[in-house]
């Protein structure tokens, strides 16, 4: 077969993530063909090559969980200042006017923000859904397609509002059989499988305060029937803790393996507060935990337990979680983010920064269940973050890996997704960014003035 796009050497970059790529990787179509030693030149024949003597070169990062409707809702004065379940409770009312434009335009900012943090597979995880908003995922797998970015979409839902108890209002709230009917056709319609896929769905009831017992039950037997992976929230605070036990009789993790969720198909966002037994039957599960740094320190959440969660056999990535308690959506500052929590948890000795690098790209990548992302091992897919160190927050630095984090990096110079340059220079290609920008702001005034 003859090669789509000319193979390419990212030669000799100033460093590199994985020494065994310190001279570089070879690119033919989509995948990396041969990763180059230090000083080295490939056996592989190049038809082109790319100088990065001064760029350090990363796996694209790998985003695990996040809301990108919220982006229109950053730094919302009526939600300051408060804890998860009066900021959702404060924040759902505006949420609930969402149009499928303003959503469209929210998952194009979100996506192309990511994209120039060197992020290049993106996850969300969308559950609001009321009359004006019954093609949201449809939106954003058109918004992914075109952008070329890879992304973990997941059907999120809602079932219990208001009446019965819950926190959302009625109006985002759906009955199950819709859900599960929706959730089917997303997966016929939009669910790749195998190395390379662009595009995966997941089954996301929002939380266990949010959904019935039944829609949990009958999603785990969908996703194992249709083999797709399931998402929620899980273990965020205490409040949520005290909830399931006054409403379920048992805590989070006990209802979750109740409902035939606790296995290595599933990956929670969050995580923070698991008791010693718990992290020692999620990691036996295989069960994956999105780490969400800034979120769980703008909500005053608590500290996920990363590295007693990693060492009992959890996959561990990382996440910006929702524009609305984060508020960016920058992977890269939240890699810096996970770096300064984890030593507040543990120690500098105990967290690396090799450690944060390893949960934003392979550990992340086990949270999604894909081993062709998240390195830089021949065979794997060419998805690249390239990053130069000509700012000011970077003279000085002796260590070039280490002072992306340490230093502040926050924005990729050049990101490969699929063996194709999406960011060129630090800006999207083919995306008139000032526009975008332009119109995603338009967006949010138009939804906060709906109240």
């Amino acid at each position: 077969m003859t090669p789509i796009s000319p193979t390419l050497w990212i030669r000799a970059p100033r460093a590199c993530s994985d020494a065994r790529a310190a001279g570089g990787v070879v690119i033919r179509d989509s995948r990396i063909v041969e990763a180059v030693p230090a000083g080295g030149t490939p056996m592989t024949p190049v038809e082109e090559t790319f100088d990065a003597s001064a760029h350090v070169l990363l796996p694209g990062l790998v985003n695990t969980h996040h809301h990108f409707y919220q982006t229109l809702t950053r730094a919302y004065s009526p939600a300051l200042n408060k804890e998860l379940f009066p900021w959702l409770t404060t924040l759902y009312d505006v949420w609930a006017n969402l149009s499928e434009r303003q959503l469209a335009l929210a998952s194009e900012l979100a996506m192309v923000e990511l994209l120039m943090s060197g992020c290049t597979t993106v996850a969300d995880h969308h559950y609001v859904f009321s009359g004006a908003l019954e093609s949201a995922i449809d939106v954003q797998v058109e918004t992914a397609r075109r952008l070329g970015v890879r992304a973990a979409l997941t059907r999120g839902s809602m079932s219990v509002g208001r009446d019965d108890g819950g926190l959302p209002p009625q109006s985002v709230v759906q009955d199950e059989a819709t859900i599960l009917d929706e959730s089917a056709r997303l997966i016929d319609a939009y669910h790749q499988r195998g190395d390379g896929a662009m595009t995966t769905i997941a089954l996301a009831p929002c939380s266990p305060f949010s959904v019935s017992r039944e829609l949990m039950q009958e999603s785990a037997r969908l996703a194992e029937e249709q083999d797709v992976r399931l998402h929620t929230h899980l273990a965020e605070t205490e409040d949520e803790t005290a909830y399931c036990q006054r409403l379920f009789g048992m805590r989070p993790l006990d209802y979750l393996e109740a409902t035939g969720w606790l296995g290595p198909r599933t990956w929670l966002a969050h995580g923070i507060h698991f008791n010693d037994q718990e992290v020692s039957r999620l990691g036996q599960a295989g069960t994956g935990i999105a780490h969400c740094p800034s979120s769980n320190m703008v909500l005053g959440s608590g500290m996920c337990r990363t590295l007693e969660l990693e060492a009992a056999g959890c996959p561990v990535g990382l996440a910006v979680d929702g524009s609305a308690s984060n508020d960016h959506s920058n992977l890269a500052e939240e890699m810096r983010q996970a770096l300064l929590l984890g030593r507040l948890r543990y120690a500098p000795s105990q967290v690396t920064h090799d450690d944060v690098i390893r949960w934003a790209t392979q550990g992340s990548a086990g949270c999604l269940g894909r081993t062709d992302i998240g390195g830089l091992v021949p065979g794997q897919q060419a998805d690249l973050a390239l990053f130069r160190l000509d700012e000011a927050r970077f003279s000085g630095a002796e260590n070039p890996v280490a002072a992306l984090l340490l230093c502040g990096a926050h924005r990729a110079d050049r990101v490969m997704v699929a063996g194709r340059w999406r960011i060129e220079d630090g800006r999207p290609r083919d995306v008139d960014l000032d526009a975008l920008l332009a119109r995603h702001d338009q967006a949010a005034r138009e939804l906060r003035g709906s109240l």
